[in-house]
């Protein structure tokens, strides 16, 4: 069922964001002209447990939809992140403060693959303790808050959480802490 790339052209190429043309052509054949691809750095997220189990959330102001949105930390992997655990711990500690003991791999998740070339790993971050204050970046504005378990399942059942990645990775630690019932 895989395709074979014949040719690749570059639409658009910034920081964080390309976009590509592409010519393929499907196993019986047929050529697919033209179909877009956005690039994009892989990204990471967890779902961060507080010593006390408090999860940590974050509150940001997202333009594209023009809301104020209760997120997960999380974010880019740099090309300086020796791994994707790395880049969960770096994001964590930028965003929130805090550092944790112990990080655990829920796999990866795909935000389009019709579209998006990149990765959502996610994480399940426990024993976390403020040890600093954020370093944000300078476009960046994000309020911490804490939450119990309980509370954020009651923000899923209210659909109060938008970022659908984030969902996600809410349902998959969720699952891993023994928390959600089917």
């Amino acid at each position: 069922m895989k395709w074979k790339t014949l040719s690749s052209e570059y639409l658009f190429d910034d920081l964080w964001f390309k976009v590509r043309k592409d010519i393929c052509e499907a196993p019986d054949g047929r050529i697919i002209d033209p179909y877009y691809v956005y690039e994009f750095p892989e990204w990471a997220t967890a779902f961060a447990l507080t010593e006390d189990n408090k999860v940590i959330m974050v509150k940001q102001y997202r333009h594209p939809v023009g809301e104020v949105c209760i997120e997960l930390p999380g974010g880019c992997v740099d090309d300086n992140d020796k791994d994707f655990q790395a880049a969960i711990a770096r994001e964590l500690l930028e965003e929130t403060g805090y550092t944790f003991s112990s990080y655990e791999s829920l796999g990866k998740i795909s935000a389009n693959p019709s579209t998006n070339t990149n990765w959502m790993h996610m994480f399940l971050a426990k024993g976390g303790k403020k040890v600093g204050e954020q370093v944000l970046d300078h476009n960046e504005e994000i309020v911490v808050e804490l939450y119990t378990v309980e509370e954020i399942k009651e923000l899923l059942r209210e659909n109060k959480i938008m970022q659908a990645m984030h969902v996600s990775t809410i349902v998959y630690a969720l699952e891993k802490i023994g928390k959600l019932s089917y």
